[in-house]
């Protein structure tokens, strides 16, 4: 089965086909010949999802799956939610958001956050959401050079290193994406 997935972001991609099994083939928008920045304009991370996958299906006519991710964070309200890649402005430098993360934390003992992920599947014409959490907090200083984003800042409930420290396959078994991503699997093999 091949299935689009509407990103061109590499990591994001690596980090997906790593999960899923070898008979479902990823196709990028590139790889559908989508050059366009799809706007991600909606108000919640379900709906950036949404608004992905039915752009690709509505102008190019492939079935189709989109993920949308955020950090929330429990003293700030699930800051930066939907605004995570561009927390510290529309240039979405990682660096810069994870430098106002920390700055806004800087004087709060509650660290509570969590990584969501939503896909968007768009199939025989219908529509379904799957959705993946993990659990964790906020550290005072970035540690680790694998992942991308929040990565170096967030250690997830239950170990005492953060994403960044984590191999590939490591987060893979225990990530917020890789969790809506086992539910993605588990549907597409009921079809």
């Amino acid at each position: 089965m091949k299935l689009v997935f509407a990103s061109n972001n590499k990591n994001k991609i690596i980090e997906i086909q790593s999960i899923l099994p070898d008979t479902i083939q990823i196709l990028s928008l590139e790889d559908i010949g989508c050059m366009e920045d799809i706007p991600e304009t909606a108000e919640t991370i379900e709906g950036n999802a949404i608004l992905k996958a039915n752009y690709v299906t509505e102008n190019y006519g492939y079935d189709c799956f989109a993920d949308d991710s955020g950090l929330e964070v429990d003293t700030l309200n699930g800051e930066p939610g939907v605004f995570s890649a561009r927390y510290a402005g529309n240039h979405k430098n990682n660096d810069d958001n994870i430098d106002k993360l920390l700055l806004e934390l800087s004087n709060k003992t509650d660290r509570k956050a969590h990584f969501k992920t939503v896909i968007a599947l768009n199939i025989n014409k219908q529509q379904h959401l799957f959705t993946g959490i993990a659990k964790g907090e906020i550290i005072e200083e970035r540690k680790g050079t694998n992942g991308f984003g929040y990565d170096p800042v967030f250690q997830p409930e239950g170990y005492n290193k953060t994403f960044a420290e984590f191999s590939l396959e490591e987060k893979s078994a225990i990530s917020h994406r890789a969790k809506a991503v086992k539910d993605l699997i588990s549907f597409l093999n009921t079809i």
